[in-house]
């Protein structure tokens, strides 16, 4: 029995020591001063950039521990595109119509590839100037950007690079497929007189300023570019809120005006509750050798205060 209390009281001393030493490295641990850039999964950073003009958007940095840092930390940036190809490589392998692509070159500017996070201070940002226009909304771009060195304290090694992703916006839409109106629609099959009420929802995506792309009628959303180009319209809005109603490429569409019903306008509208984006449409459209008369009403709810268009 002695043998063993001593036994005993040896393994619990040694666990003891183990146990504060643990304890002591995890404390370390918290207490450290580490940096990252910040970012979402597979370390993309997602910027909504308005169409028709340059606007700045921001890389930026993140430092994490206990203790307010005593030094400034200088870090510095270069591009490297081969993380786009490891990007593509690990989410879409060889369907190379899912990769994304690099910002071409004259659609921003970096004046400086150094920005500082001071001392104390637990953020950072390097700007970068974006002009959106010309850009494709079925294509993600990425400005692929790699920390190259820094000066004091250290860096998290999984988010030492971001993919800037530069996503479109204009007053009606965003370009991710998520701005989603609710749809009032009539159809009406050429040759029939019988009007098929049309409930549901219909996707928006920006083309341009004035200009956003929406599936024709009742055909059905996909994001795949032959779909849009056989099967989507556009939709101009004027400064006057008339809208001209034309085909995004291969469909045949024809705008049907003189209906007071639905005169091919856009307004804002509030209903002294609530305050919507509406859009009042008539056209015809051929899928095939089948052409639709449709009359539809699309409505966005939205808050002007808090709308980050």
């Amino acid at each position: 029995m002695k043998y063993t209390y001593i036994g005993l009281t040896i393994f619990a001393f040694i666990f003891g020591l183990y146990s504060c030493n643990e304890d002591e490295v995890f404390e370390k641990e918290q207490y450290k001063n580490v940096f990252a850039l910040v970012s979402e999964s597979d370390n993309v950073a997602i910027k909504y950039h308005k169409l028709g003009e340059e606007s700045t958007g921001f890389v930026a940095a993140s430092l994490g521990g206990t203790n307010p840092t005593q030094k400034d930390i200088v870090v510095n940036l270069v591009e490297d595109e081969s993380l786009i190809d490891a990007y593509n490589k690990t989410n879409f392998d060889v369907d190379v119509s899912k990769y994304a692509r690099p910002l071409p070159k004259d659609k921003y500017d970096i004046d400086s590839y150094q920005f500082t996070i001071p001392k104390g201070e637990i953020n950072g940002k390097l700007p970068l100037r974006i002009r959106p226009d010309g850009l494709s909304p079925d294509t993600t771009y990425f400005i692929s950007l790699l920390v190259n060195s820094f000066d004091n304290y250290e860096i998290n090694p999984e988010k030492n690079f971001v993919l800037y992703s530069v996503k479109l916006k204009n007053y009606w839409a965003k370009g991710n497929g998520s701005t989603m109106y609710n749809m009032r629609g009539k159809l009406r099959q050429e040759g029939t007189t019988a009007e098929i009420e049309m409930p549901g929802t219909k996707i928006i995506q920006p083309l341009s300023t004035n200009r956003v792309r929406i599936m024709a009628g009742n055909e059905t959303y996909e994001s795949d570019i032959t779909v849009f180009n056989n099967e989507a319209i556009i939709l101009e809005i004027s400064d006057d809120n008339k809208v001209t109603i034309s085909p995004y490429k291969n469909i045949e569409v024809e705008q049907i005006d003189g209906d007071s019903e639905f005169p091919n306008i856009f307004f804002v509208e509030n209903d002294g509750f609530k305050t919507y984006k509406t859009f009042l449409l008539h056209y015809r459209y051929r899928i095939s050798t089948v052409t639709y008369y449709i009359k539809e009403e699309l409505r966005l709810e939205f808050n002007e205060e808090d709308e980050n268009y």
